[in-house]
Order: C-alpha cells, then structure tokens, then sequence
C-alpha cells in the first residue's frame, strides 16, 4: 500500500507545462511545447471550450508534433497545449468482458468510462525471450481444415493471409466462438461501422460474449486512435495472460495498423519506403507480434491476424514481414470462394510451423500423405482437366484423383459447425480408406 502512495506522489507534477499551436493541418498538429517525450499526451484548447487529448509523435529541439485523437476542426493556431500529467495507460480487467469498447476505454454506445480498478500500460512491454515456452499443447479451433491439417499450438501467432471479401472476417468469427480459450479479445480497426455492429449485436453467441472484449476504432477515426486501438486490446490481453489465463487475440487487420501507423508516420516527417511505408511500420511489426505467446509462468496469448493483400498473391510488403515474423499462415483462395468452398483455406499455400510440436509421427505422416496428394492433384490438373492424362500412366497421380473428392469434403465445413479433435483426425484417416 506505501509503495503505490510513494508512486503516486512522484507521478504528480507541481508545476504544468504549456504550449502554443504553431500550425495545424488534417492530420498533425505542430506546437512550440511543452516539453513532452514521444508518446506522451497533451490537452489542447478548442474555440468550442472542449479539450481535444492529442499523442507526441516527434519532437525536436524548438517543436513538437501532435497527432490528435479527434478531428481538428476547433483547434485555432495560438491555442494553448497543456501536458498531461497521466500516462498514455487503458482500463483492463473481468470487468470489460462483454464489453464493446473505443481505444480509450469508453463504451461504444454510452460513451461513457467502464469502470475498472486496474490500469495498465498502452504500449508494448517487452518480454525476456527465455520467459517464453513453445507448448505441445494443440490450440482447438474446431475447423477441421486447420485442426486437421494445420494445427497450432496454444501461444502461436497466426496470419489469416487474403484478398479483399474472400472470407477473413467469417474465419475470424467462427475462430472466436469456437477455439478453446479463457479469455478472447477482439480488435476490429478501420472496419466500417456495420460490420461493427453486426459482429456484436447479430452474429456473437451470448456464451462467446461473456468472455469476450471488442475494441473497435472505424475508419472514420484517426490514426492515433487506430493505434491506440490495438495498444488497448494487447494490453487486455497481457493483463490475462499475467494473471495465468490462455487468452485468444484477434485483430483485423493488421494491414489497416499499418496503414494508419504510416499515417502517423508521415505526419512526423519520416521518409516514405515500400510502398510509400513509413519505417515506423517495420519498427511496430514485430513488437506487435512478439506481445502474443506463451509464457514459462503460466499464461499464454493465442495471435490470429488477418493480412489484406491485393491480390491472391499477397506480393504485399506487410505481408512479407508478417510471414517472417510469424508462427504459420493460413492463406485465403478467392478461386475456393467464388466455388463455394467454406472455409476458403488453401491448403498447400498455407503453413503451421509448430505442427512437428503438436503432433504426433503417425498424424504427421497422414498430413504429409494428404499434402502431397493435393499437390500433385494440382500439378497433374491441367492433363486431367484436358484429357491428356489416361488413367493408370502413374499411379501417384492415380492415387492423387482417388484422393481428390474426399479430401475436398474433409477441407470443407459450414459455419456454425465445430468438430471435435479426434473426430477430426478420425475424418481425414476415412479419406484414405475411401481412396482405396
């Protein structure tokens, strides 16, 4: 109890320090002070008497630059900043659970502050490497595509890997109601307002709900508020995970993250990179993903992060990094899509890279007998399709074909199905004897 009062008393500052606005444009804010470090916050004075809060994103020695947390429409050069004595911290705890949230905490609908005890860190914390364990345990999804041929493990960081309406959203929804977690937190940035509404009020179960948390921040909110967005969800998240729980985190996208990172990059004079990426980008990346995993202490955070290509390729520069910094991705085909196939999981694009952990040699050898199936189904497609192959000339191929239709209903499951573990694996050993 002291030593929250003595840290109480060092946090507060006698003196306040102030500012004036320099130059205002859509985006950034320019002030001759105060003397704030980057991520620090600021009040400034509006013509219509409400402070607007705004974030430090560069300072140098005569000026500061402020992205704001709400549109500068009523900001006025000469305005006074005044710093802001509070940390840059969020409202955590069992309280949020069944919650709908903005990036500062606030009720979507009301809001108004849900009430929490504890607080904690906005940014990243950073984790000791040997704090952390690779568990054998399998992450359960329920989805036979990934749990029978991708499984995870509890405290990997995934990619959901697609193009624009192929499907990312709906895995992303079945994932939440099905995995087997403690905890699930949700963050949805730059998504439009409906989708936010229909994914919390029409298509969440009430039993998902009760232990499940949505941060949201659309894209008509700014940057810094995208940010903070997902900085408020990691923080639930680890505040869980600390506390001993498996925790499941899902954000979509994080290529909206990083476009609204490079905004704020911009605004603070970086220079532009690929793709006109701002190297804060490839600086937040991978802190991003390194704050899921597991711990040696008890608890774990489970990543799933869709990744928006622009094509089925995914050439995309934020999908090349996430691929490198990442556990696994599960890759999206528009061509299983548009036929119908749910979840639209292309297989052999698509990587677990703890699935020798979470699996025994007899179930890999099945997955890799199935892999290799679909992949010289694929190659051999063309002759198939033309009718240039005749059946008996390579009994790989043969063999691929038989293969073919039940695998295909095996990848395949509606919606608001979950398969269990073992009927899984029991499934994908009935394609083989069918083939026979």
């Amino acid at each position: 109890m002291q030593d929250k009062f003595l840290a109480r008393i060092a946090a507060f500052e006698t003196v306040s320090r102030h500012g004036r606005v320099r130059k205002i444009s859509p985006t950034m804010i320019e002030a001759d002070g105060p003397n704030v470090p980057i991520g620090g916050l600021c009040s400034i004075e509006t013509v219509q008497g409400r402070p607007i809060t705004c974030e430090v994103v560069s300072v140098e020695q005569q000026m500061i630059r402020l992205v704001p947390y709400e549109p500068v429409t009523a900001i006025a050069v000469g305005n006074r900043l005044t710093a802001l004595a509070k940390d840059a911290d969020v409202p955590v705890g069992d309280a949020l659970l069944g919650c709908a949230v903005n990036a500062l905490g606030r009720d979507l609908v009301s809001g108004a502050q849900i009430g929490s005890v504890e607080r904690s860190p906005a940014g990243f914390v950073r984790t000791s490497p040997l704090s952390r364990e690779t568990r054998v345990e399998q992450l359960v999804t329920g989805i036979k595509a990934i749990d029978g041929m991708l499984p995870l493990s509890i405290g990997q960081r995934v990619g959901i890997f697609a193009a624009s309406g192929v499907g990312k959203t709906s895995l992303v929804q079945q994932l939440l109601h099905q995995v087997q977690a403690d905890r699930c937190v949700l963050c949805l940035v730059g998504e439009r307002g409906r989708e936010v509404e229909a994914v919390w009020t029409q298509d969440m179960a009430q039993s998902t709900k009760s232990r499940t948390v949505l941060v949201a921040a659309t894209s008509d909110e700014t940057a810094v508020m995208r940010v903070r967005a997902v900085h408020h969800a990691l923080a639930l998240a680890r505040h869980w995970r600390d506390q001993g729980h498996h925790v499941a985190f899902f954000l979509d996208s994080i290529s909206r993250y990083a476009m609204a990172q490079r905004e704020i990059g911009l605004a603070a004079g970086e220079p532009p990179t690929a793709r006109g990426y701002t190297p804060n980008v490839f600086a937040a990346l991978p802190m991003l993903v390194e704050q899921c995993g597991a711990l040696h202490a008890g608890g774990s955070i489970s990543g799933f992060f869709t990744v928006l290509g622009e094509d089925d390729d995914n050439d995309d520069p934020i999908c090349e990094v996430m691929k490198s910094l990442l556990d696994g991705h599960i890759v999206l085909s528009r061509k299983f899509a548009e036929q119908g196939h749910f979840p639209a999981i292309d297989v052999e694009r698509s990587v677990s890279r703890l699935l020798s952990v979470v699996t025994h040699p007899e179930q890999r050898r099945m997955i890799e007998r199935a892999r290799a199936c679909l992949a010289t189904y694929s190659e051999a497609k063309m002759l198939i399709d033309s009718g240039l192959y005749a059946k008996g000339s390579a009994s790989h191929i043969d063999h691929a074909m038989a293969m073919r239709d039940p695998l295909a209903e095996f990848l395949q499951q509606s919606q608001t199905e979950a398969v269990g573990v073992a009927q899984t694996r029991q499934a994908l050993a009935n394609c083989f004897r069918e083939a026979v």
